[in-house]
Parts: structure tokens; sequence; C-alpha cells
């Protein structure tokens, strides 16, 4: 009786879970895959929901699918740092790396002349710093990596970083041209984009996504995989798939605009395609998507200011970022969070993800993501940037203030909720406010910069 008691019990259960899954609806599984998609300048407005000049219906849809996550932001909104900080969950300037590693670098740091405070920075990732994917490992974890690397040459490859299996990495910060040959003599190292392995005519953002496609086709492990695929676009030099090109001249773009536009819906197709992938493998039920920028664009961030360029990067325009996460059974379809998060926090949502515990590495800086995920309050934390570069170089996010700082001894005070372009300063209106992130973002820097 008690058998047949527990064989009804278990009947009921399978009934229950067979039903869930007519429904639609996804469980939770242990041990997900893990997709990230880094996109490099890649700003907050040029992406279909948000601007109708961009299309952009796989984003779109792994939005409605997912968590949209509208405050995101990047602790040095730069190409290496930001790679820095995403890998190891720290704030790179920790690290000594505070702006892009230039090409031809000789040492282990260099000097920006036009830098008003001659900050030196690192030209490599140190080997000793724990990438996501090292920490993975332990969790079972196969690692791939694909795209562009940014974070030092020769011995500091992504290879002694962590990664299994790695495509597409060079020496080169951005390609010569979209179209091939992508690189210059001498920044393919590897030779991914040898002759023999690809054909005139090709386009790089495609070439990328093939190979991602062939790995997830042909992956035959018995473990989880996280695939890293970290874009070379949207960078410039901008240049767009010339039949997506096309499309938007006759829209009425001109110019370089026209060609961003390109770039994007390349990037977006090439995000559909590696989705589609996963659900052709019949994994995408039990794959976590995370697709984020590493900083704001070069174009246009309206109504932010900033952006990329023009000394304005710690704006609202470059350092806040489009990011999406999507984990099945655990996301809500649809759902918004409007916390203020940065890239340190993927690191130990990851950890967290792949050990089913919270991550208690003390070396990182960020937080897990995972309570914003299952729509839960968390509690409210300052968030710092900082760059080396120009004036201004660093500023702290608090709820809905911003305070920007400038070596020229000169502050401004923004709320965001307000004044989302950072048009008007409030540094003499509220100077309580003022006065207490000063001391927060002073704190701060005597903890987190390096002196030299």
């Amino acid at each position: 009786m008690k058998f047949q008691g527990f064989k009804k019990i278990v009947q009921m259960a399978m009934g229950a879970l067979l039903l869930m899954a007519c429904q639609g609806l996804v469980i939770a599984q242990e041990k997900p895959n893990i997709v990230i998609l880094f996109i490099d300048d890649y700003g907050y407005m040029d992406i279909g929901y948000r601007n109708a000049i961009f299309q952009t219906p796989n984003l779109d849809q792994l939005k409605k699918e997912g968590m949209d996550f509208t405050r995101a932001y990047i602790p040095t909104p730069t190409c290496s740092p930001s790679r820095a900080s995403l890998l190891t969950g720290k704030e790179a300037v920790r690290m000594q790396m505070v702006r892009h590693i230039p090409p031809n670098n000789g040492g282990e740091f260099s000097i920006l002349e036009k830098d008003p405070a001659q900050m030196p920075t690192r030209n490599w990732l140190p080997l000793k710093e724990v990438t996501y994917a090292e920490t993975l490992k332990k969790y079972g974890y196969y690692n791939a990596f694909f795209g562009k690397w940014h974070l030092g040459e020769g011995e500091h490859y992504p290879q002694n970083q962590g990664f299994d299996e790695v495509y597409g990495a060079t020496d080169a910060g951005h390609p010569q041209s979209y179209y091939y040959p992508f690189f210059k003599d001498g920044q393919d190292p590897k030779g991914y984009f040898a002759p023999s392995m690809v054909n005139k005519g090709d386009y790089l953002t495609d070439v990328l996504t093939d190979n991602a496609v062939d790995f997830i086709d042909s992956y035959d492990k018995d473990q989880p995989f996280v695939l890293t695929f970290w874009y070379y676009s949207v960078h410039g030099p901008s240049i767009g798939r010339k039949d997506l090109l096309a499309k938007y001249q006759k829209q009425g773009l001109e110019g370089k605009y026209a060609h961003h536009a390109a770039m994007v819906e390349a990037m977006d197709e090439s995000v559909g395609r590696v989705r589609q992938a996963l659900e052709d493998k019949g994994i995408a039920d039990n794959t976590v998507v995370i697709l984020i920028s590493d900083q704001g664009g070069a174009y246009s961030n309206a109504p932010f200011r900033g952006g990329k360029k023009g000394g304005d990067t710690l704006a609202e325009g470059g350092a806040r970022v489009p990011m999406i996460v999507y984990y099945p059974g655990v996301t809500q379809a649809n759902s918004i969070c409007e916390t203020p998060v940065q890239s340190i926090d993927v690191y130990p949502t990851l950890v967290e993800i792949a050990s089913g515990e919270k991550c208690k590495e003390k070396q990182i800086n960020g937080k897990s993501l995972m309570p914003l995920l299952r729509l839960k309050k968390t509690k409210e934390r300052p968030l710092f940037f900082f760059r080396s570069y120009e004036d201004q170089y660093t500023s702290v996010i608090r709820g809905d203030w911003k305070l920007i700082k400038y070596r020229s001894g000169k502050f401004q005070l923004y709320n965001l909720e307000n004044d989302t372009g950072e048009t008007t300063n409030l540094v003499t209106t509220h100077p309580t406010i003022a006065k207490k992130l000063k001391k927060c973002l002073a704190k701060w820097e005597k903890e987190a910069v390096p002196t030299y």
C-alpha cells in the first residue's frame, strides 16, 4: 500500500510536469548553459524598442522574454577596462587599468600623452587575476571564447585565463575593415582569419557567428558550457554589411550613421542565429543568455548627455549601456529592473548560477543579480566610475543622484530621476547631498585608486 501510494504521488508529479510543459512553462534546471554576448560601443538608445531608427527584432524578442536592466553601467567605460571588469568582477582601476590597451605597446604600463594626470595604465590583464572562466571551470563548465579580446597579447590570450576553446582573438582593438581582410598584417598571430579560413567578401560579424553556431551545433561534451561571445562590432570603422546598408540608405540615413544602423542590424541577426542554434540543439530552455555593451555609443545617445568620445564619457550617454538577461524558469517575461547595476555584477551572478550558492569571493566588487532577476528588492549601494583620459575622471551614483568630479576641481551633481540628460548642475542648490557624495567618492578613491 505504501509503495502504491508513493507510485501515485510520482505519477501525479510527472503529470503536473507534463502539463506545465504543454502550457509552455519552463522549469529551471540544474547547471544551465550560459551565453554571454558582449557588444562593443553599443549605445543605450541604439535598440529597436527604444529607437525606431534601428531594426533589432531579435533583441526586442530577448527583452520580451527576459529582464531589461534600464540602469546598467560600466565602471570604466572604455574597451580594455570594461572587459577586465566583466571577466573578474572587479573595478578595473583596482587592477591599474584605467584606459584601453594601446597598439604596439612595449612594457607592462603605458602613459597617454594627453592625460592630465599622466596616470600609467596596464597593457594586459595580469594572469593572477581570477576570471569567471577559471572559476566556472571548478563547477564543471567548459569555456569557449569567440571574438574580440583586447586584454593583452601572447601569453595573455584567453587560453591562459581559463578558456578551453578560442576563436577570433587577435592583437587588435578593432578591425581595419569588417570585410575581409579584417586585420592588418601581424594582428592575427593565431591565424583565425588566415586566407585558408575565410573568403573574400566575408563579413566579420557573420564569420564569428558562423563559428559560434558551429560550436553550439557540434557540442557533445557531458558538461554544461559557457559561450563567451565578444563582438568586434559595432566598434568603428563603421562599415555596414552591403545589403543592410542599402536598406538604411533607402530609408534616408546618410554617411556613417547609415553604416552604423546596418552594423547594429547585423549584430542583431547574429544574436538571433545564436539563439536559434540553441533552439535547434534543444537546449534553449536550459541556457541563460546575458547581453551587455562595453560602453556608450559613438553616435547620438540622446536624450542622454555624452558618449564614447568628447570628454564626457562618465555622463549617462557614455557609462549607461543596454543589458538584458534571460534565465528560463527564473526571469519573468518582459520584466524591467530599474535598480542601478554594473557589469562587475555579472561575475558573482555566474558563480551563483553555476554553484547554486552565493558568491563569497573576497576579491570581487560586484553583487549578484540573482535577487533582482527574481524580482526581489536589494539594498541601495553606491556605484563608482573611473577613467583617466581627460579632466573628467571619476563619479559616483547613489540611487537617483550622481556626482561627477573633474581633476580641475569642478563638481557636477544631477538628479537622474528628474534630469536624465544631466542638464542642470545641482551642486550648489543641494549642498548636503553634494557633501555626502563627495565624502563617499573620496573614501572610495583612497581605497581603490592606486598611487604610483
